[in-house]
């Protein structure tokens, strides 16, 4: 990281260093990290498995890949996911298993790939359940939590599913894993971005009485400004919250590329690590603020054969996999996941206000057993940069108490002391000048964090 401990320099004196933590030093995380495509060989999991656990996120994505465990008619071969499987359970991870994608070995059997389409005939359905069934069978009991088909809401139009179709798939993959492994958590939908037709994928699936047979409703959705999502996110769950308050809303995947690409998510936009690790930091941190279980998109670049090698990961790979160093966004995601775990819960909104020239984002966290605070902020006014040198901000803060107040650069990990001079007291307001840039500072309760 030496690259970024010399460039974003600020006028105070460094007080400490966040201490990245592995998964076995974190009680409770609000992250998942993708681990995605294997089934369809786009990375190499034995390449990138040891730098998974230092991350510090407890849970990881995977793919069932149907075409791939049963290339024969009635011939199942889970070894190359029993090896996955096995392994991240050995290295404390829980898993969250994706039932996807088709079978062309069926007739109607659907494509493998991300839009290859759902089963269709009678002989397909029928081995999908068998398929689907075996899984929850020979995972039961390591792996409790399971989603549906990755964004069936994408694809050709003549591919493309309705609504109906997409819930009844749904429903049935779902009361297979559930017959299997009664307390199974599952995630719905897994929509890509049909959100103009939200409310009706719940109207139906609670018609149906089946809305509570999940647990969650997943969701992805990119956006160039990552404080853009909530624009939607928000509304997603305000339509959940007036049909049920025991589903949750799970933001499935996103990510941002390290470079600029042709393709995928966010293409066609000049992107740069630096900028990669501002916008993961600022849309993981705004989800978990905004009660969101979030997932990180993804830790290891993949070259998605026919097309191109997509940059989103938090690993630098090459077409042949290898795994060839960390990006900037993998630090910034260890600094993330250190400080920001299960003891720290959403704060009130209305504690905090902040005089700049930009719109900036204020998100506070309180400490549930006891009254430490946090909080996070930015320059939210446009999609990350690769600006190094910060302003000056005024944040007002009232009823947010700090004993001993310090600055977290998320990036870097740095920890600076906040000196008396920038704190000040308006009425009933504490007043701190601070810096600021269109990537996260925290100005923390220093207890509160794991500093080397």
């Amino acid at each position: 990281m030496s690259e970024i401990n010399s460039v974003i320099r600020l006028p105070l004196k460094e007080t400490g260093q966040i201490r990245p933590r592995s998964v076995n030093e974190i009680e409770g995380s609000f992250f998942t990290l993708g681990c995605e495509t294997l089934d369809r060989d786009f990375a190499d999991y034995d390449e990138y498995k040891e730098y998974i656990a230092p991350l510090g996120i407890k849970t990881i994505r995977l793919q069932g890949g149907w075409a791939k465990t049963e290339k024969v008619q009635g011939q199942y071969d889970f070894s190359w996911l029993d090896h996955i499987i096995d392994d991240a359970r050995s290295r404390g991870l829980n898993i969250l298993l994706e039932t996807d994608y088709g079978n062309p070995v069926y007739p109607g059997g659907g494509g493998s790939s991300l839009s290859g389409g759902f089963p269709e005939s009678e002989e397909a359905l029928a081995a999908w359940d068998r398929w689907v069934e075996a899984m929850a069978r020979r995972y039961a009991g390591k792996v409790r939590d399971w989603a549906m088909w990755n964004e069936p809401d994408i694809g050709s139009c003549e591919k493309r599913k309705t609504v109906a179709e997409i819930v009844d798939f749904n429903i049935r993959t779902m009361k297979v894993i559930r017959r299997i492994i009664p307390d199974a958590r599952i995630g719905a939908l897994s929509l890509a971005s049909t959100y103009d037709t939200f409310d009706d994928y719940l109207v139906l699936l609670q018609e149906k009485g089946e809305l509570e047979s999940f647990d969650w409703i997943i969701y992805h959705g990119y956006t160039f400004n990552p404080d853009r999502a909530y624009e939607v996110g928000n509304r997603l769950k305000s339509f959940l919250a007036r049909r049920t308050s025991k589903v949750k809303l799970r933001q499935g995947e996103n990510g941002c590329p390290s470079e600029q690409q042709s393709r995928f998510a966010l293409s066609m936009t000049k992107w740069s690590e630096l900028s990669q690790a501002k916008w993961d930091l600022r849309r993981f941190i705004g989800d978990i603020a905004n009660d969101v279980e979030t997932s990180v998109f993804t830790i290891c670049d993949f070259h998605h054969i026919g097309r191109e090698v997509n940059r989103k990961g938090l690993l630098r790979a090459e077409e042949d996999h290898k795994v060839v160093r960390k990006k900037i966004a993998y630090y910034a995601i260890q600094h993330m996941t250190s400080v920001f775990d299960t003891s720290l819960q959403p704060g009130p909104t209305d504690c905090a206000a902040v005089f700049f020239k930009r719109k900036c984002t204020l998100f506070p966290f309180a400490e549930i057993h006891g009254k430490g605070n946090i909080l996070a902020y930015w320059d939210c006014s446009g999609t990350p940069s690769d600006e190094v040198v910060p302003e000056t901000a005024r944040i007002l803060l009232k009823d947010l108490p700090f004993e001993e107040p310090v600055l977290v650069e998320m990036i870097s990990g740095k920890v600076y002391e906040v000196p008396a001079a920038r704190i000040s007291r308006s009425g009933e307001y504490v007043v701190y000048d601070l810096p600021i840039l269109d990537s996260p500072f925290l100005l923390a309760e220093k207890r509160l964090l794991h500093l080397k």
